[in-house]
């Protein structure tokens, strides 16, 4: 998906989640993964793409809606936000739905997207976006290619 997107001259923003001492995900999930190196770095499948893309945005919750990256969206002015990656049912479903509500057009690359908890988890993320951001949202990668690139305010989001 990346190469295909940056092939057509569409920027891409990767996301990378932290996870800090006491956070919500210690305090109510006892989970405690996601703290530093390597477990946060892109997968070696990506890392050369990473160092080319136009952000890599560090983040402590679910969304992509931090205060840089809501900045970077905004100065650039992207209208259309296309959003790959995990886990489908927590975190590119916040990211599009927060953009949703922020006023931008959000796309959930359906095929490009999983979850860690399986696939009836992914396809229960995907339930809930359909009726979050509408059903015409989600896209198939193929689908992407063909018609998203098409518009100029596109960013792809991993």
């Amino acid at each position: 998906m990346v190469a295909r997107w940056t092939g057509a001259g569409r920027p891409v923003v990767f996301t990378r989640y932290f996870n800090y001492p006491d956070s919500p995900y210690e305090r109510f999930f006892q989970w405690r993964r996601l703290r530093a190196s390597p477990e946060t770095d892109l997968v070696p499948e990506l890392v050369e793409a990473g160092a080319r893309a136009h952000a890599v945005v560090d983040k402590a919750g679910y969304t992509l809606f931090t205060s840089e990256a809501a900045e970077l969206i905004r100065r650039v002015g992207w209208t259309d936000l296309v959003f790959c990656g995990i886990a489908t049912e927590s975190c590119v479903l916040k990211s599009a739905v927060d953009a949703f509500e922020y006023g931008y057009a959000p796309w959930i690359v359906t095929d490009a997207s999983a979850s860690d908890a399986g696939p009836d988890v992914h396809a229960a993320g995907l339930v809930v976006a359909r009726r979050l951001i509408g059903s015409g949202q989600l896209v198939s990668a193929a689908a992407v290619v063909h018609q998203i690139t098409a518009y100029e305010g596109a960013v792809g989001l991993e």
